[in-house]
């Protein structure tokens, strides 16, 4: 396990960088020195299969390996890992490629709310791997230093104890740790090759890299929308011809600093409910005319979340002005990933839509509604619940009446 140096020393919410590698990927975050090991892990890197019980080291439910050893996340500061080794349970398994101890607890309904589950595991993984040859009458000792508030230790034994004997000759590896993602949730039914990567560390000059590339497979969150705008052809494409009030009109949006060759960097805002989220990064124009703009952006949340996105923005003559397709394409990790897919969905196509009306505004001659309200997140939220409960309640329309008779 790696120690900080014994003449370190930093005040509680001073930032510290410390690199490591967790689950097969080298990252590195700058934290204040206070943070433990599983506020990294979950709030940083969104490994939120790293559950958080106790906080004292007791319930063993934030069991993790460091460095190939079982250590308990809330015990550690994450400062003191510069160097280390991590493991958690996303890299024991993947959906299409479970480890045995994975199968063995499906198999044997060892667990019921779930919650100390990742804890059982990652010990149990350490049990076997130093003691392949347990007895089973051994285990309940040996696995006590994790709790299980739903009394089902007696199947968590058994499933254990059919793996140690499965396994006398050595227990696999982890099947999920590779140089490719850091973030726990990832699209449904998708393997370690369309996880989200981290993004491309400055480079080059200009202050920015040489360029944005976004990860293979599926996206977090694929955006299609088209809103007819008031404003005619020749005034929305003067918009997009203006960079600076373009990004005006993006809700909670602001262009802080132009780095040339069309490229730029920007902050953006957001709160839903408690979570609030403050992005800074930047974004490339890949190609601008009067009808189309073609860019790629990538961001950074202070709590340690990141965001890349491809965005195709396409304005079209229509009878009563202009039809403006905006597709995106994002791609989510850290704590943000944790917001459902489709709520994020109706997120951000609701933001779409503000950004289409701030749009018309300013091509109206006004001052984007964007700009004025920033980031009019509340609404955003509101506006996508909202249309959510009415699709359900069409839904539920529609099967009443094919059911008449």
């Amino acid at each position: 396990m790696s120690l900080p140096n014994a003449y370190a020393r930093a005040e509680a919410d001073e930032l510290v960088e410390v690199t490591m590698t967790v689950n097969g990927s080298e990252t590195t975050m700058s934290l204040p020195s206070r943070v433990t090991l599983s506020d990294a892990l979950r709030d940083h890197l969104g490994l939120t299969g790293t559950h958080v019980g106790c906080e004292h080291g007791i319930c063993g439910m934030c069991t993790i390996l460091v460095d190939g050893e079982a250590a308990r996340a809330c015990l550690l500061f994450a400062v003191q890992l510069d160097g280390a080794e991590v493991t958690t349970v996303e890299g024991l398994g993947r959906q299409d490629d479970l480890h045995p101890l994975q199968e063995a607890f499906g198999r044997h309904h060892a667990l019921q709310c779930g919650f100390c589950t990742p804890g059982f595991l990652m010990s149990a993984y350490d049990l076997l791997r130093h003691e392949p040859d347990v007895r089973t009458e051994d285990l309940p000792d040996e696995l006590s230093g994790v709790l299980c508030r739903c009394t089902g230790y007696r199947n968590i034994v058994d499933a254990v104890a059919d793996v140690a004997h499965a396994h006398r000759d050595g227990l696999p590896g982890p099947a999920n740790c590779a140089q490719r993602t850091l973030v726990g949730r990832t699209p449904a039914g998708a393997g370690a090759a369309s996880a989200v990567e981290e993004p491309e560390p400055m480079a080059g000059t200009g202050g920015h890299p040489e360029e944005i590339v976004l990860p293979g497979g599926e996206p977090t969150i694929s955006v299609d929308v088209t809103t007819q705008l008031e404003s005619g052809p020749d005034d929305v494409a003067r918009v997009f011809g203006d960079i600076r009030l373009l990004a005006r009109c993006l809700p909670g949006a602001e262009l802080t600093d132009e780095l040339g060759n069309d490229w730029y960097r920007g902050r953006a805002r957001i709160a839903l409910g408690p979570v609030r989220l403050s992005f800074a990064g930047m974004a490339h124009i890949l190609e601008q005319t009067d009808d189309r703009i073609v860019m790629r952006g990538q961001g950074q949340d202070t709590g340690g979340g990141g965001a890349q996105a491809d965005i195709v923005m396409t304005a079209t003559p229509s009878a009563s002005g202009v039809s403006l397709q905006a597709e995106a394409k994002v791609f989510l990790t850290g704590r943000i990933a944790g917001f459902g897919r489709s709520l994020a969905g109706d997120v951000s196509r609701r933001m779409f839509e503000e950004f289409a009306r701030s749009l018309d505004r300013a091509a109206a001659g006004a001052e984007p509604d964007a700009h004025s309200r920033p980031p009019g997140a509340v609404s955003i939220l509101v506006g996508a619940l909202s249309d959510r409960f009415r699709q359900r309640l069409a839904r539920l329309r529609r099967g009443r009446g094919r059911r008449t008779p």
